[in-house]
């Protein structure tokens, strides 16, 4: 995809960078990227991609706006109390680059969504285990990369599973399918919004990397304790009893 005299504006800071420059920015352009959750993760990774130029960002969530939301959903607004979420964000996204293909898909991930794709990255921004599980295996499958994140409370963690990588483990070497569900969650445990903030930054800075054609630094999971500030790296190892890769 050939850069416009407006896409030079644009993206200036981009073509500045010695690892993106033109040919660089011209992938983003061409990339399609599906974000799963558009909660306080995937708002700042949609808005981050977007910004970026990213060709084409599918939104996948079936819920629709709530007020308890707003504390750290920074995509809506109040005048979209009840709206569905992936719509409310397709607008939001396309407020800010019109020059993007944002396609909101207001329901749950299923096989439908997953056939209409070739997408090149896949992020998991979804408070559902069975979703993220669903993802895995469909990205193990497909080769598909997938950048994966959660966060409670003050603590978020984040994981990158590089399946273009013969050997990369899998979310399931690390959380096995048979795992019951938490017991604590947002819902009933709270969350302080920036935590979700950095974690989705850091979801879309890894996206960036890998749709441009990097490595991701798969199999490592990163846990970030906001109210210390400290970080802790926990390498995960292919699992032999695996479901899914084992």
């Amino acid at each position: 995809m050939t850069l416009s005299g407006r896409d030079f504006i644009r993206y200036s800071r981009h073509l500045l960078l010695a690892d993106v420059g033109e040919d660089g920015q011209e992938k983003l352009l061409a990339s399609r990227v599906l974000i799963v959750g558009m909660g306080g993760l995937g708002c700042p990774v949609a808005l981050y991609l977007a910004g970026a130029g990213v060709g084409r960002l599918v939104l996948c969530d079936p819920d629709q706006v709530e007020l308890s939301n707003l504390q750290r959903q920074m995509l809506y607004r109040e005048s979209d109390l009840g709206k569905l979420k992936a719509e409310c964000a397709r607008e939001a996204l396309l407020a800010l680059n019109s020059g993007v293909d944002v396609r909101a898909w207001p329901q749950a991930v299923s096989e439908e969504l997953w056939r209409d794709g070739g997408y090149d990255l896949v992020l998991d921004c979804t408070d559902s285990l069975p979703a993220r599980h669903w993802l895995n295996r469909q990205c193990r499958e497909l080769g598909t990369p997938l950048v994966s994140a959660a966060a409670i409370g003050w603590e978020g963690q984040f994981a990158c599973f590089d399946f273009r990588v013969r050997r990369s483990p899998c979310l399931a070497c690390a959380l096995p399918e048979d795992l019951p569900p938490p017991v604590e969650t947002c819902a009933n445990s709270g969350v302080i919004g920036p935590v979700l903030g950095t974690m989705g930054s850091m979801q879309a800075a890894a996206a960036i990397g890998a749709l441009l054609g990097r490595a991701l630094d798969h199999g490592k999971m990163q846990r970030y304790d906001a109210r210390s500030g400290a970080w802790l790296s926990l390498r995960i190892a292919t699992r032999a009893g695996c479901e899914v890769c084992g």
